[in-house]
């Protein structure tokens, strides 16, 4: 049940990355008031964080392997 729930929320933050992905950076307090503002995760502060730190690995990821 746990595994679903991330796969979820990793889905989710995917679609996020694609639709936004110039709005999105690998900085998690930016990512953290841009998904506030999308007001996706109104709902739990917990989910809003595990997607915004899934964003700043990744974007984080992809600027060093651009390096």
């Amino acid at each position: 049940m746990g595994k679903q729930t991330i796969a979820l929320l990793k889905t989710k933050a995917e679609k996020i990355m694609k639709l936004y992905a110039n709005q999105v950076t690998n900085n998690f307090e930016e990512n953290k008031k841009f998904l506030d503002s999308l007001g996706v995760f109104d709902y739990s502060k917990k989910d809003r964080n595990m997607v915004a730190g899934f964003i700043t690995r990744v974007k984080a990821a992809e600027a060093k392997r651009t390096e």
